[in-house]
């Protein structure tokens, strides 16, 4: 991801009293522009889980006889080049977003929610359509609520930032070790975890995201903010969604 400084916005707050007209005209254009930076991010974010879906739906579509089932069946080495290429493609963005235009970096997102939904598309073969739809809209309402907070507390929560990158290093580093061990109880309680750490996670980059705008408006790099943002909260809501899916799930 894009490393922007996550500093807190200083200045008059909300609920002070204005000194000039013309402060009073510049807080009303900052929130119209903050407004405007942070709608453009949940409508690429919105857009992205909504291709992705339906991505994963027509993949899986046949259920044993869709491709999906074909490629975890008999994919091999393709299955876990499908599984790893969403990895490629933020790596490709984070690293490569200096050098990327805004068009690039837009068909590069386009790109990486529809291989995202190929990937996912074999959790129609494990759990039920009914169970799955369950849990996007349990994942949907509780994004809505963290982000809302995230947005509107005047809690300063950047400190959340070292904590929560150390849960998913560790996060991962679990899931690996799980791999070779197979425990169903080890496996419980690493979704327990994803499911509080990627809840953190959609509080605390709503709150980075908004804070940023003061450096980022009126610059180049706007345009391409907007996508990574998109990017960091489209992670947030399906990473939870898939360790929410180890709960509410029912198994075919």
């Amino acid at each position: 991801m894009a490393d922007w400084k996550d500093t807190q916005r200083t200045g008059q707050g909300f609920g002070s009293v204005p000194r000039a007209g013309g402060e009073v005209e510049g807080r009303a254009s900052y929130d119209e522009g903050l407004r405007s930076y942070m709608l453009s991010i949940y409508n690429y974010m919105g857009s992205g889980v909504l291709l992705t879906g339906i991505v994963a739906i027509l993949f899986s579509w046949g259920g044993m006889e869709s491709p999906a089932a074909w490629l975890a069946i008999n994919g091999g080495l393709l299955f876990w080049a499908v599984k790893l290429a969403p990895l490629a493609f933020i790596l490709a963005m984070s690293f490569g977003l200096h050098k990327m235009s805004a068009a690039t970096l837009q068909i590069v997102f386009w790109s990486f929610a529809t291989v995202m939904g190929i990937s996912m598309s074999t959790i129609f073969l494990v759990y039920t359509s009914a169970s799955i739809a369950v849990t996007f809209f349990a994942t949907a309402g509780a994004f809505a609520g963290l982000s809302l907070w995230g947005y509107t507390t005047k809690k300063d929560i950047s400190g959340w930032g070292s904590f929560l990158f150390m849960g998913v290093i560790g996060l991962i580093i679990a899931m690996v070790i799980n791999i070779f061990i197979g425990s169903d109880t080890m496996a419980f309680v690493i979704s327990g975890i994803g499911v509080l750490i990627f809840a953190g996670l959609t509080a605390y980059d709503t709150q980075r995201l908004k804070n940023q705008y003061q450096y980022l408006r009126g610059t180049e790099m706007m345009g391409k903010a907007v996508i990574m943002g998109a990017v960091s909260l489209y992670l947030d809501f399906v990473n939870m969604f898939m360790f929410l899916l180890s709960f509410l799930g029912s198994r075919e």
